[in-house]
């Protein structure tokens, strides 16, 4: 056959790509191994010391992410993203199995479980936004929204799944089990991200073999900066970026606390709360579901922005439902809903950024989740007891209207799309 006749092989669909079912893999061992972490962390600082210290530890760890996040994807976009991605694994998995042996030896004070948060927070700064810059690396553009929804899925299952493990590890052997479970998911991981093969991005196919794979070695904020400059000239990343931003933090502080404040109101219980979680899984699992199977939805920007203005308002119906089964199927709605456009902005982040910028972006996209809302949390519980937690509800949902209201505003942001 003539060579002139030959065509390239159309990539792989993102769930039979052996490259993506590799990559979900090692992200599920370690979003389960996430889980067992932090059950195994809280259950031994309660048994340490007193609730309000228990709960200061589990705080803890919020302060170096939040800190150092940024930073983290400039290491991500130096470093590449998989060898990041794999000294974090390892860093857990060392940690986690460290800790457990001196349990095993001994009872540690509080400031060990303390320590070991803050080292943990540290590392999760540079974890998460290399996570976050693998996909281009590993998938074709047009798959890129897809593997957003089985990252999605791999989150959680990994919610489902680590809490009982979690449990059956502590009530087995007490936290020492539980820490090893961690650590021995953290390990699982490392062998499937170690077989990984990298695309290269589209700057590294131009240049010379020698030159591929060669990082940045400037100042690490000219190269912040860079990213930040990156950000706010891109016609859709920078409105995308407070939309995120707003709806984070709209959104966090409510649905953490105010959803436990609303059982106890209501006389649910904690039965109450684990369904009303159980909805809200539901409905988020769903939306992932519909993104990996779909691959892509139409007018991706006006869905993000009415999915979050319909979001908002689910969200405020939460704190004026008295009975528990209509409360439960208003949390499936808040998921579906959050589900669609959270996976939305993660596609679009992934599809819109110049791969070499990734890391960076997908940490400041990170920030307002994973390292300011975190802080608020406990303002959002002062409000909640002045105020009461109906109000709290609604305000809360008034800034995640506000975030969709933007993007729907926004004529860059509103008629993105999703590459066929």
């Amino acid at each position: 056959m003539s060579a002139a006749v030959l065509t390239a092989a159309p990539p792989r669909p993102a769930h039979r790509d052996p490259q993506v079912l590799r990559w979900l893999g090692a992200y599920t061992a370690s979003t389960v191994g996430d889980s067992v972490y932090y059950l195994a962390l809280s259950w031994a600082a309660v048994s340490s010391g007193s609730p309000a210290q228990a709960g200061l530890v589990m705080a803890v760890s919020a302060v170096p992410r939040a800190l150092l996040l940024l930073f983290g994807g400039v290491i991500a976009d130096r470093l590449g993203p998989r060898r990041v991605v794999l000294a974090s694994d390892t860093a857990r998995c060392l940690m986690t199995l460290g800790l457990a042996a001196v349990l095993l030896a001994t009872s540690p004070g509080l400031w060990l479980l303390a320590a070991a948060a803050l080292v943990f927070g540290a590392v999760d700064a540079v974890f998460l936004p290399a996570v976050g810059a693998l996909p281009p690396r590993i998938a074709a553009r047009d798959q890129l929204a897809r593997v957003q929804g089985l990252r999605g899925l791999a989150y959680r299952m990994g919610s489902v799944l680590g809490a009982p493990l979690g449990g059956l590890a502590v009530a087995t052997g007490g936290p020492a089990s539980a820490f090893g479970a961690a650590g021995a998911l953290f390990a699982l991981s490392l062998p499937l991200l170690c077989a990984l093969r990298l695309r290269p991005l589209p700057t590294e196919e131009k240049l010379p073999t020698g030159e591929k794979g060669k990082k940045a070695d400037g100042p690490v904020l000219r190269d912040l900066a860079d990213g930040l400059r990156h950000l706010r000239g891109h016609r859709v990343l920078g409105p995308l970026m407070i939309t995120i931003l707003l709806a984070d933090l709209g959104f966090v502080g409510p649905l953490n606390v105010g959803l436990a404040l609303l059982a106890e109101q209501r006389g649910w219980g904690a039965p109450g709360i684990g369904w009303l979680l159980a909805g809200f899984g539901a409905g988020a699992g769903a939306a992932s579901l519909l993104l990996a199977v779909r691959g892509r939805l139409p007018r991706a920007g006006a869905t993000l922005g009415w999915t979050m203005v319909l979001g908002a308002a689910a969200v405020a119906a939460l704190a004026f439902t008295p009975r528990l089964p209509v409360a439960v199927a208003v949390a499936v709605a808040v998921g579906l809903l959050a589900g669609v456009s959270g996976a939305l902005c993660h596609a679009l982040v992934q599809t819109e950024c110049d791969p070499a910028y990734l890391g960076r972006v997908s940490a400041v996209s990170s920030l307002g989740s994973l390292g300011l809302a975190p802080l608020g949390m406990p303002l959002t519980g002062a409000a909640a007891g002045l105020w009461g937690t109906g109000p709290v509800f609604v305000a809360g949902a008034a800034v995640c209207a506000l975030s969709g209201a933007f993007a729907l505003t926004v004529p860059s942001l509103r008629r993105a799309e999703l590459p066929r």
